[in-house]
């Protein structure tokens, strides 16, 4: 090789007269020019400063990848994924946000991990940075993904359904037949019976398309429409909700307002000044329980009767059961717990009444076994007439075992027999400290206990009506026969809560059409053949697998069979036979091919799927032309191969212009 393109280099460089050795060796193009320097196979030299690895995404480049990877639906249920994982832990672990006492009795619990548990927030899930994380991405996905499907959705509803394809015999559904009627008559009559059934059907060329089911599309909208609702309406609940909880003893009641509730916690947008004016009083709680039988002590009735108004309102009573709350001025008043408030009557050494009235007390067991303090911090002087504070913990039981008879826990939740054993202190209660209590606990860092006479010689029993007297002259303590009943409330002021069950709403019914409505196109064809006989093809292809696409083609056939009746068999064969003899004199002519097909008078009921059955031979497809249909009538016993997308009519022109050789070689 290289001896020739020296020789040839040499030859060239004598006949150019203008040429020089240098420039002669230098060519390496084989005496053919620019054009021989393209044709070269020596190796180019590249540039260094050429990027390797193909282009380089910029900083838009790079910005939408991440958008398009973002509001893509794969990405859109990992995060759909990610936000059920989430919820996880917040069902598991108790969350400060529904009650602390819960989380502090957790951590005490389990030290070792409630620092772990801190840093990764999983004690307030639904508000820590990587849930919000979650929950925005999410939202962001939904609507990247929701908007350019919607604009596609409304040009398919602005635009008609496609032209018949040009080989129906490869569609799922097939059927055919031969009938005297007009193919124009056939047409009108098939565009009228798909308008009846509520598709969307015109008329396009020798065919009539129609198309059925938009709502699919539609419903799938409507359920990812849903799912940004529900998050908008979960959102707008967390920022401008308020609750609190409220105790209320029997002729109690409450005024919403900040300082009249126990505890309570807002949004971070709601304000103060939001608190629906409401007030009501609780006239009496009812409870009953099931006296015998495998659910012994199971509650059956839980009732309040209250009488609110709002200002400038009227009183109103009502009755608020477990879910079924109060609903006063936007705001909702749930009945969570109840339990026992013993009266009690407090004398100092000079027989003077420093307290009398009804205690709450806690229950720690399904029986109502109730503990609390009762704190006397002023009013209060002893027989020297010094003042101090009293204090007692309270141990209260609704149906008492008797003496002797085990433990002092309550048998049954009613006040079949309630004891209270109290044991009294006094000194400094330390309420003035400065320090936050609770108000069912004692502080006794700064008091000194009774020894009372009775009992255990600290504590002492107690039934309705008794009085515990407090050594030394230090008064005295009465368990009066009244024993009031408490209920306690949550009320809940939390906007869009309407708007989430509207959206759960929709997206079942949305999710419910996306699944069960199949959209699916119908095409008529009505061509006049060779013999003057109408040729009547219809098919059906379905957008998603749908086992009722062949019956449903099949009842639509048969409609346009009863105005287009087929041919009789006899009578088909005659002409079919005619035609083929015609054909035979025609092809028998010197420069004229011999190319037939055995007509075939099929019954519209023998509607086919390509799926259910054997592809035929190619020979048994239709003719693509109207004069070829007439030669060769379809057979819808055994449809061609099908196949999953089929192309509307635009696609089909080579595979039509490619049929008639197809049916030659067939022939052969």
């Amino acid at each position: 090789m290289s001896t020739t393109d020296t020789s040839d280099t040499r030859q060239r460089g004598a006949n150019e007269p203008d040429g020089t050795p240098g420039e002669a060796d230098n060519d390496t193009s084989g005496g053919l020019g620019e054009a021989g320097a393209q044709l070269s196979t020596a190796p180019r030299e590249e540039s260094p400063e050429a990027p390797l690895g193909g282009p380089r995404l910029g900083v838009i480049g790079w910005i939408r990848w991440f958008w398009r990877q973002l509001t893509s639906m794969r990405v859109a249920l990992i995060l759909l994924f990610l936000l059920s994982l989430g919820a996880i832990p917040g069902s598991l672990i108790p969350q400060n946000s529904a009650n602390e006492m819960k989380v502090q009795t957790f951590k005490d619990a389990h030290e070792t991990l409630t620092p772990i548990y801190e840093k990764l927030q999983l004690f307030d899930v639904y508000s820590s940075v990587w849930f919000s994380a979650i929950y925005i991405l999410l939202f962001v996905s939904l609507i990247g993904c929701i908007v350019p499907r919607t604009w596609q959705f409304v040009g398919q509803l602005r635009g008609r359904p496609p032209g018949a394809p040009k080989r129906l015999t490869r569609l799922p559904a097939y059927t055919t037949w031969r009938t005297e009627a007009d193919p124009e008559q056939v047409r009108e009559a098939a565009l009228g019976l798909l308008k009846s059934r509520r598709f969307r059907a015109h008329t396009v060329g020798d065919a009539v398309a129609a198309e059925k089911g938009y709502l699919r599309e539609a419903g799938n909208l409507i359920f990812h429409v849903s799912l940004i609702v529900m998050l908008v309406a979960f959102a707008w609940g967390q920022l401008l909700k308020a609750e609190g909880g409220r105790l209320i003893v029997e002729g109690g009641g409450f005024s919403n307002t900040i300082t009249a509730y126990d505890d309570f916690k807002s949004g971070s947008w709601f304000g103060m000044d939001d608190l629906p004016p409401f007030s009501f009083t609780l006239d009496k709680f009812t409870g009953t329980y099931e006296r015998g039988g495998p659910e012994h002590g199971a509650s059956r009735t839980f009732e309040a009767a209250v009488t609110y108004s709002e200002p400038g309102g009227p009183e109103k009573k009502d009755v608020i059961r477990v879910n079924q709350p109060l609903k006063v001025a936007g705001a909702k008043a749930y009945l969570i717990s109840h339990g026992y408030a013993p009266v009690i009557t407090v004398r100092d050494g000079r027989g003077k009444v420093v307290m009398s009235k009804s205690v709450p007390l806690l229950p720690i067991d399904n029986n109502i076994t109730s503990t609390g303090a009762v704190k006397v911090m002023d009013g209060y002087r002893d027989k020297d007439g010094k003042r101090e504070q009293l204090g007692f913990q309270a141990f209260f039981v609704p149906t008492f075992a008797g003496a002797g008879k085990g433990t002092m826990m309550s048998q049954f939740p009613a006040l079949d027999f309630p004891v209270m054993a109290l044991t009294g202190f006094h000194g400094d209660l330390r309420v003035d400290s400065g320090l936050p209590q609770n108000v069912y606990q004692l502080d006794t860092s700064k008091m000194k206990q009774f020894e009372v006479k009775g009992g255990t010689g600290k504590a002492q029993r107690l039934l309705p009506g008794e009085t515990m007297t407090l050594p030394n002259g230090a008064g005295s303590v009465t368990f009066e026969k009244e024993i009031k009943e408490w209920a306690s409330f949550q009320i809940t002021e939390q906007p869009g809560q309407g708007l989430a069950l509207t959206g759960a709403l929709a997206a079942i019914a949305g999710l419910a059409g996306s699944l069960f409505i199949q959209r699916r196109r119908v095409w008529v064809r009505a061509v006049r053949g060779a013999d003057g006989v109408t040729v009547v093809e219809m098919a059906g292809l379905g957008r998603s697998e749908s086992a009722r696409l062949p019956e449903e083609l099949g009842e639509l056939a048969a409609t346009i069979h009863a105005q287009a009746p087929a041919v009789p068999e006899a009578e088909a064969t005659a002409e079919s036979t005619e035609a083929a003899e015609a054909s035979d004199a025609e092809a028998a002519k010197p420069g004229t091919s011999k190319q037939t097909a055995k007509p075939d008078a099929v019954k519209p009921d023998a509607v086919t799927s390509a799926s259910a059955k054997p592809a035929a031979p190619e020979a048994a497809a239709p003719a693509a032309s109207a004069s070829d249909a007439g030669k060769a009538a379809p057979a819808a016993s055994t449809p061609a191969p099908s196949e999953p997308d089929v192309p509307d009519s635009a696609s089909t022109t080579a595979e039509a212009a490619a049929e008639p050789a197809e049916a030659g070689e067939a022939d052969k």
